[in-house]
């Protein structure tokens, strides 16, 4: 079973997480397959932007808890598969698009935060509830959600673990548009396709002077 399908329509590539039984946690090998996906889009002469989204009912629920217990401390903790993801979202040239259809949890949030535009159904739900489990979000959401949403409501959705809904995110800046779920995928497309039609090179550099301004790359 692949973790990650993928196709294209016309010059965007389209990347899905596909384990909705675990509500497409990250495991090590979600990871892989993910990143190889991404990588190959990106090296795709005739694709111009990627959009990534999940099967079912979840977007990304985070890291896959199962497998990290299995692990010792000092091994999750040299374990850098959460890191490795952020390096290699963070090494694409080309514009990914997060499609959140449903829950992006703890390292589900922080993968639709690495994306460059976030779009959301109107029943998605973004969080950080890495603190109800005895740790902190780890794949740089503290960073990243205090600089798309502020000091205030980052430190209360990161203190206090609780969710916010697509509308709340909207408000707050998190995320662009919110439409409903039966219409997301088509809008994130839309766009994908808008911005893949423009001179790749300038995308490429307006993407880069972006990320270089908000010191995440």
């Amino acid at each position: 079973m692949s973790f990650v399908l993928t196709s294209t329509i016309e010059n965007t590539g389209i990347v899905t997480l596909n384990r909705p039984t675990a509500l497409n946690a990250l495991s090590e090998a979600l990871i892989e397959e993910l990143l190889r996906a991404l990588k190959t889009f990106d090296e795709a002469s005739d694709i111009g932007a990627i959009v990534l989204t999940g099967r079912g009912k979840a977007f990304c629920a985070g890291a896959d808890i199962k497998e990290l217990r299995s692990l010792t401390f000092v091994n999750a903790y040299m374990n850098k598969f959460l890191q490795n993801l952020n390096d290699g979202l963070s090494s694409l040239r080309k514009p990914v698009i997060a499609a959140v259809n449903g829950f992006a949890l703890g390292g589900g949030c922080e993968l639709a935060m690495m994306c460059d535009v976030i779009y959301a159904s109107d029943m998605a739900k973004f969080g950080q509830p890495e603190v109800k489990i005895g740790t902190i979000p780890g794949a740089g959401g503290t960073q990243r959600l205090l600089r798309a949403i502020g000091k205030t409501k980052a430190m209360e959705m990161i203190l206090t673990g609780e969710p916010i809904t697509a509308q709340e995110a909207f408000s707050a800046g998190l995320v662009a548009k919110v439409f409903p779920g039966d219409q997301l995928l088509d809008e994130a497309i839309k766009t994908a396709q808008k911005i893949a039609s423009l001179s790749q090179p300038v995308i490429a550099m307006a993407k880069e002077a972006v990320n270089q301004g908000m010191q995440i790359v």
